[in-house]
Order: structure tokens, then C-alpha cells, then sequence
């Protein structure tokens, strides 16, 4: 039976999109079907660590959101080489960066009941292992939705002010709607932090387990997600971090 995992935060900037291709990546490497749905369709982005840049990108979410296309047929297939080799498979339904695309979804909305089906329909459809959601920063009623629906969620923060108090609502949100697993994930925590106090710190506040702590990595800014991190750094120390959390969320 397919699983469903949500991987969200707050406010932007945490790292989000970044870690949920590498985890991505990591679980597909086990020789599982994986897929990606990018679900923030006002702002897209994970396509383009997938190499999925203008022109790439045939079918989108938007398109079958608006009734265009079946929901499978927005599924490219994006395995890289490495999960490939390993006996594993990466699709990505990716949501459209037209600037129509976009504003019609600012002006109009869409049918956030349709997007929910056309998540199961995909997990059946395309006979997945997981499916990995890359969520809307923030709180709206897709966000709800997928996590009410998700048998696991990750929530990502940084060590600062207003992502603690902005992932304290979302983790109130998640045990409300009684998600199965939850966790959290610190990420681009200074070198002056002491990783094992943050993680302290932020699983007592929140009464959550913290699956990792990920530091500030000049790798990851000088990549400036141009790849995926895990597959092009696989002996990195915050790859074994990342691999850490991956199991954590799937096992």
C-alpha cells in the first residue's frame, strides 16, 4: 500500500523544496516508486532540481486542475541516473511557473477537493511506493487537506523567532487532524548554534520529535539548486543527516 507524506513549513525560505527532492531521492534509491507533486501552485520551484527548467515541461498539476488532462498524464518521469541504476523510479508533477497559470490561480482558486483526488488517483495509478508532497508555505485549506490525508508530516523551521511561532499553529493543526506521524526538522542552523540544544529546545516546545538538524552548508548555496543535494554530495555528512530523516519519515 502506497504512503502519503506531506513535507511543509510555515513560511518560505526553510530549505523545503531542497530536502523533499533529496529525500525524494533517497527513498527511491531503495528500489521504490516515488513521486513528487508540487502543490504550490503560486509559487513553483521544485521542478528545477529535478532539471525540469522552460520548455521541459509538457503537462502540469494546473492542467489537470482545470480539467485539461488526466491527473497521471502531468507525471514526468525524472529518475536520475544513480536512482535509476539502484532499481528505482522518480516522477514529478510539477505546477505551471506561466504567469497565467499563476494568476488565474491568485484570481480564481481551484477545486481543492479535485486536487485531493487526484492524489489518490495517483498513488493508484501510477502504483507508488510514496508520494511526497511539497506543500504551500503557510496555512490555507489545501495545506489542511493534504495533511489530513498524509500518513506522515514533516514540518521544516528555522532557528528563528517567527518560524517557531508560525510551526507552533501548523503542529496544533496536525494533531487536531490526527496525522499518524509527525516530525520536525531544523534546518540552516548557524555554525554558532549548538545543533543537539536547538533539537532540545524545539522538540520540548513542541512536544514532537525532532528528526534532524541540518547546519547552514556552503555546498547546498553554491549548488543554488542547480541539482539535488543528496545525489551530488552522497558522502556528505548532512547527506547521512538527510537519509536519517528519510528513514524516519517512511519506516
Amino acid at each position: 500500500m502506497s504512503k502519503t507524506i506531506s513535507i511543509h513549513s510555515f513560511r518560505g525560505g526553510t530549505g523545503k523544496s531542497n530536502l523533499t527532492a533529496s529525500i525524494a531521492c533517497i527513498v527511491a534509491a531503495r528500489g521504490k516508486r516515488v513521486a513528487v507533486i508540487d502543490t504550490d501552485v503560486q509559487s513553483p520551484g521544485i521542478h528545477i532540481l529535478f532539471g525540469l527548467g522552460e520548455g521541459k515541461v509538457h503537462r502540469t498539476l494546473n492542467d489537470y486542475l482545470w480539467g485539461r488532462c488526466p491527473v497521471e498524464e502531468t507525471a514526468t518521469d525524472v529518475t536520475p541516473g544513480p536512482v535509476r541504476e539502484a532499481g528505482g523510479s522518480v516522477r514529478l508533477i510539477p505546477s505551471s511557473l506561466s504567469p497565467g497559470e499563476i494568476a488565474r490561480v491568485l484570481r480564481e482558486g481551484y477545486d481543492v477537493g479535485r486536487l485531493i483526488d487526484g492524489i489518490h488517483a495517483l498513488n493508484q495509478r501510477l502504483e507508488l511506493d510514496y508520494l511526497f508532497i511539497d506543500t504551500h508555505p503557510g496555512l490555507n485549506e489545501e495545506t489542511l487537506l493534504s495533511i489530513t490525508i498524509s500518513d506522515a508530516l514533516a514540518v521544516v523551521l528555522r532557528p528563528d523567532s517567527q518560524d517557531y511561532q508560525g510551526s507552533a499553529v501548523t503542529v496544533e493543526l496536525a494533531r487536531k487532524l490526527d496525522v499518524p506521524r509527525l516530525l520536525l526538522v531544523v534546518n540552516k542552523i548557524p555554525a554558532a548554534f549548538e545543533p543537539a540544544v536547538i533539537a532540545e529546545k524545539v522538540a520540548k516546545a513542541y512536544g514532537a520529535p525532532v528528526a534532524g538538524t541540518l547546519p547552514e552548508c556552503a555546498e547546498m548555496m553554491q549548488l543554488a539548486s542547480s541539482d539535488i543535494f543528496a545525489l551530488r554530495y552522497p558522502d556528505h555528512p548532512m547527506t547521512a543527516a538527510i537519509r536519517d530523516i528519510a528513514s524516519q519519515l517512511v519506516d
